[in-house]
């Protein structure tokens, strides 16, 4: 087993150089700049600042000097909030982001086993059909779509819950709701295939010849030997509750990293662009070596292959 760790980890920072390095220069070599302003600055005003970036070096060297402050964990100053650094906007801002994901997850994936185990109890019935029809919605909207219909319907309709802010429980109900159906969705049609897949094996059968009902037998063992798919979906439905929440926290005023990530792509903010997408990209490489070590402890056969 620690020997599979190790794969993964050397094949994480492999993977997070190679994203670095691909970030870094598809930023510099965009269009227009950070001091692109509808005014033009003075010339020794433009040099002074580029020279403070080394924005006037090669970009190899530029890379260099990049990878050198990151080694450090310094992902360098903000070019446009010219008092703040990139890991202090990250410190004050990410954890907000996290926590709106990790709420959306908390929910959904819990929600989506249990309604695919259930729909997977009684293929066509009622229970199918409602799962089914939920979780084609949830796959078929994304949560941007979501968010603004249920600002409308529970804070502008009914009047039940704020349209928007963090801080409080009830400001976080609906942008975790939005973030969360798709996420739901998928997990719901997985857990639901793999379900109806392990209630046709043997020891399904034994389980019924033992007197287990059938909803006992879905939950309590074919679910169980089923959940390698959704296992394996947590890392993507990780990326999409980060990513998602970019739309989500702009719909309802959340202060996290999203907005940061808009405004440094519009204002051309290198350095924060480059370290909020490193942030993440980051977080998800860790999220999903947990998700292939969890799979190797649940099937011996996939750490065996590598």
């Amino acid at each position: 087993m620690a020997g599979f760790l190790a794969k993964r980890l050397l094949g994480g920072a492999l993977v997070l150089l190679a994203i670095a390095f691909a970030v870094f220069f598809a930023a510099r070599l965009a269009p227009g700049g950070p001091f692109d302003e509808e005014r033009e600055l003075p010339k020794d005003v433009r040099a002074a600042l580029e020279a403070r970036w080394h924005l006037h070096e090669p970009l190899p060297k530029q890379f260099a000097y990049f990878l050198g402050g990151l080694a450090k964990g310094d992902l360098g100053p903000s070019m446009r909030s010219l008092d703040w650094s990139v890991n202090e906007i990250v410190a004050a801002s990410f954890p907000v982001s996290a926590a709106l994901a990790a709420l959306a997850l908390a929910w959904a994936v819990p929600c989506g086993l249990w309604l695919g185990a259930r729909a997977a109890v009684k293929p066509g019935g009622a229970a199918d059909a409602a799962a089914t029809g939920a979780s084609l919605a949830g796959v078929a909207l994304p949560s941007y779509v979501v968010a603004p219909v249920l600002v409308m319907v529970f804070a502008l309709g009914l009047g039940a819950l704020p349209p928007g802010g963090w801080g409080e429980l009830r400001q976080v109900l609906l942008p975790a709701a939005a973030l969360g159906l798709p996420v739901c969705a998928v997990v719901a049609r997985l857990a639901r295939a793999a379900t109806r897949e392990n209630l046709a094996k043997d020891y399904c059968r034994t389980a019924r010849a033992k007197g287990l009902d059938e909803r006992s037998v879905a939950l309590n063992h074919a679910l169980r030997n089923g959940l390698l798919p959704v296992l394996n979906y947590i890392g993507p439905a990780t990326a999409a509750a980060l990513t998602g929440s970019f739309a989500v926290e702009k719909v309802f005023a959340i202060p996290g990293l999203g907005g940061h990530f808009v405004n440094a792509a519009l204002g051309r903010d290198f350095t924060l662009l480059v370290g909020v997408v490193l942030v993440y990209s980051a977080l998800l490489v860790a999220v999903n070596i947990a998700v292939d070590v969890a799979c190797a402890a649940l099937d011996p056969r996939i750490r065996e292959a590598l």
